[in-house]
C-alpha cells in the first residue's frame, strides 16, 4: 500500500454525516452489500435538527420526507421537531444496524495514493475507494458583514442560535433574512418584543397554492443547472418562494411582515439607511442562510472557478471517488434520499470498474511471471 495510507484502516466507502443525507445513503450502501463506515460530528443521532431551537414544533416543519425504507408516523405535532426527528433518526439507525460512528471530526480528505483516499478524523484515519459527503450546511452560518457592525453595542446572533422567543421579550429586535427562518423568527418574536423590523436585500415573493411535483421538478432544475455550471447552490426559497399560509396571511395583515430593504450601516444602536432613516435595537438577529459545510473537501481541489463544486447528479465532476448528496437539487429531505441511492449505484459502478481493472493487472503479472523461467531455462 502507499506509504501515505499506511496505518489507516481500510474500507470501501466513508459516508461523512448521518442527517438524511448520509443516513439514506448508508442504508442503500447497506442494501449493495457495499463496505463502509459513516463518521458524524454531532453528539447524537438526528443530524441539523437535533440543534434546532425547541419552539420549533414538528407541525411547522417545512416538509419532512420519510427515510426510505421506514416511514416516520404518529408524531405530535406539537412536540419540538428535534425531538421528533431525533428520536425517528435514533430508531432508523437502530433498525437497519447503521452503527454511526460519533462525535467524530473529519479534518482533511486527501488523495491517499493508489487510487484511494485518505479521510483524517478525530477518531483516526480511514483509507477508502470512495467518498459520500453529507455534511449539509449547518456548520456553516452565513454572517454578512457590513459598515460598523463592530460599534453595535447591542446582541447580535444568527438562526444557528436562536433560542426561541422568550429571550427577546421586550426587545427591539431587527432581523436580517427572506426565508423561511425569517419569517418564523418574526412570528414568534413580535408576541413577546418590544418591536420588531423586517429587513431583506431583496422583496420577499409569497407563494400562494400548492407546491406540487412540476413546481419542484422546475426548482430543482434551476438549482442543478448552477451547480453543473461550477456555482454555490442557491438558498431553496429563492427558487421556491415563501409559502403563504394562514400564519403568514395574519402578519403580512397585522404589519409584522412589512419588509423594509436593507439598512446601509450598523450604528452602535441600532441601524440606518442612507437616507437618515434610523431604527434602534437591542438585537440584530441574522437569518441569513448557510454553506455548504465542505472545507475537509479542500484538499482535493474540487472548487471551480464560480466558488463551488461542479456535480453531474451528485458525483463531483473534478473527482469521481467524491460524491456529493443533500448539496445543490438534493437539499431536500426528498432530495437527499433518491440522492443517496444514485450516488450508491455510481460508486458500485465505480468498485465494480476498479475491481475488473485490478483483477486484468493481476492476471497479466501472472502470465509473465509464468513465462520468465521458461524464457530462462531457453
Amino acid at each position: 500500500m502507499n506509504e501515505m495510507v499506511r496505518g489507516a484502516t481500510d474500507v470501501d466507502v466513508v459516508v461523512v454525516g448521518a442527517g438524511q443525507a448520509g443516513l439514506s445513503s448508508a442504508y442503500h450502501l447497506a442494501r449493495a452489500g457495499i463496505g463502509h463506515v459513516v463518521l458524524d460530528h454531532a453528539p447524537r443521532p438526528g443530524g441539523a435538527w437535533q440543534f434546532r431551537w425547541p419552539s420549533l414544533t414538528y407541525g411547522k416543519v417545512h416538509g419532512m420526507h420519510a427515510l426510505p425504507g421506514m416511514e416516520l408516523a404518529g408524531a405530535d405535532p406539537l412536540r419540538p421537531s428535534s425531538a421528533v426527528i431525533g428520536e425517528y433518526f435514533a430508531a432508523y439507525e437502530e433498525r437497519f444496524g447503521l452503527r454511526v460512528r460519533r462525535p467524530v471530526d473529519v479534518s482533511a480528505v486527501r488523495d491517499g495514493g493508489d487510487g484511494r483516499l485518505r479521510v483524517e478524523t478525530s477518531a483516526g484515519i480511514w483509507s477508502a475507494r470512495a467518498l459520500i459527503n453529507a455534511t449539509g450546511t449547518w456548520d456553516r452560518p452565513f454572517w454578512p458583514r457590513h459598515p460598523g457592525q463592530e460599534t453595535f453595542r447591542g446582541r447580535r446572533l444568527h438562526t444557528a442560535d436562536y433560542p426561541g422567543p422568550q429571550e427577546f421579550a421586550g426587545a427591539r429586535v431587527v432581523v436580517v433574512g427572506g426565508g423561511t427562518s425569517a419569517v418564523q423568527h418574526l412570528l414568534e418574536i413580535a408576541e413577546v418584543a418590544a418591536e420588531t423590523t423586517w429587513v431583506t436585500r431583496r422583496p420577499p415573493v409569497f407563494r400562494d397554492g400548492s407546491f406540487g411535483e412540476a413546481e419542484g421538478r422546475a426548482a430543482v432544475a434551476l438549482v442543478d443547472e448552477r451547480v453543473r455550471r461550477g456555482l454555490p447552490p442557491q438558498s431553496v426559497v429563492s427558487v421556491t418562494g415563501l409559502p403563504l399560509n394562514e400564519a403568514v396571511r395574519a402578519g403580512l395583515a397585522s404589519g409584522v411582515l412589512d419588509r423594509q430593504p436593507m439598512f446601509d450601516r450598523i450604528t452602535a444602536t441600532g441601524v440606518a439607511w442612507a437616507d437618515g432613516r434610523r431604527v434602534e435595537a437591542d438585537v440584530i438577529l441574522w437569518a441569513t442562510g448557510f454553506r455548504a459545510a465542505i472545507e475537509h473537501l479542500a484538499p482535493l481541489h474540487l472548487r471551480e472557478t464560480g466558488g463551488g463544486i461542479r456535480v453531474e447528479g451528485t458525483r463531483a465532476v473534478r473527482d469521481e471517488r467524491i460524491h456529493l448528496v443533500g448539496y445543490g437539487p438534493s437539499a431536500s429531505t426528498i432530495g437527499a434520499n433518491r440522492a443517496g441511492g444514485a450516488a450508491v449505484r455510481e460508486i458500485r459502478r465505480l468498485l465494480a470498474r476498479d475491481t475488473e481493472a485490478t483483477d486484468r493487472a493481476d492476471g497479466a503479472d501472472g502470465t509473465e511471471a509464468a513465462l520468465e523461467p521458461a524464457t530462462a531455462a531457453g
